[in-house]
């Protein structure tokens, strides 16, 4: 995003102190989700993790009628009883159940939530809106995530020596770094620009099309083995993702 605004690709948002207080919140949520979903992926199945993070609007319900006091319609109540249902079958016949995985990606969950209940008061005018918006959350993201890397991996580093952990890394790994860099970035871009040009419905169809997708591509890729109650659960689950999407509105 720096190269995007210096080439003026992306007009630069104006921005002041206040308006970074206030996305500071924002980004210790954000980097949490992130944090918690890349544990759960290092321990469990990328499809199970998936699977799990669907359940993510029963915790938006959850949380905005504890902390906000808000209510929702009877039919947005109802069709989070898919969503935890599926989940639970899934995570119930999982094979490569893993506890840590499991929890990381519902402290995913948990804080995505958080990141947007906290949002709502971070958008200042259509200057700091939409891509802007996401590419400074993912700045102060990376100031906060920095000194956490250092003290956990850093005395790991430190034992095997900087230029021996340095050459072990190897050309394989910076590729990866750079291509999931890349691709998530324009995954985001994509998704800000979309709003403006879709209606809601369209783009819930297309987001769940895309949760749907990632399962599938990640057990085809990863071969994961999968029993048909699985492919059940997860197929309830998203499927309640949507009736959400559709009846919160």
């Amino acid at each position: 995003m720096l190269v995007s605004w210096a080439t003026r690709i992306a007009e630069a948002p104006q921005t002041d102190l206040e308006f970074w207080k206030t996305l500071l919140p924002v980004a210790v949520a954000h980097t949490i989700g992130h944090v918690a979903a890349t544990v759960s992926m290092s321990k469990v199945a990328v499809s199970f993790t998936h699977i799990i993070k669907s359940g993510e609007p029963a915790f938006s319900v959850l949380v905005s009628r504890l902390m906000l006091g808000e209510t929702f319609p009877l039919p947005v109540y109802l069709s989070l009883l898919p969503i935890i249902g599926g989940c639970a079958l899934s995570a119930v016949t999982e094979l490569n159940f893993n506890f840590t995985g499991f929890m990381g990606a519902m402290v995913s969950n948990l804080a995505f939530v958080f990141r947007n209940i906290f949002s709502k008061s971070g958008m200042k005018g259509k200057s700091v809106g939409g891509m802007n918006y996401y590419a400074c959350l993912s700045m102060l993201s990376l100031l906060i995530l920095t000194p956490f890397a250092i003290a956990v991996e850093g005395p790991q580093l430190w034992a095997v020596g900087w230029q021996k952990a340095v050459s072990q890394i190897g050309p394989n790994f910076v590729w990866w770094v750079v291509a999931q860099s890349v691709f998530y970035h324009l995954y985001n871009q994509v998704s800000y620009m979309s709003l403006n040009e879709i209606s809601p419905l369209t783009f819930s169809i297309g987001n769940t099309m895309k949760r749907i997708s990632v399962i599938v591509a990640s057990i085809i890729i990863f071969q994961t083995p999968l029993q048909p109650i699985n492919a059940l659960g997860a197929a309830i689950a998203i499927s309640g993702t949507f009736l959400y999407s559709q009846a919160k509105k």
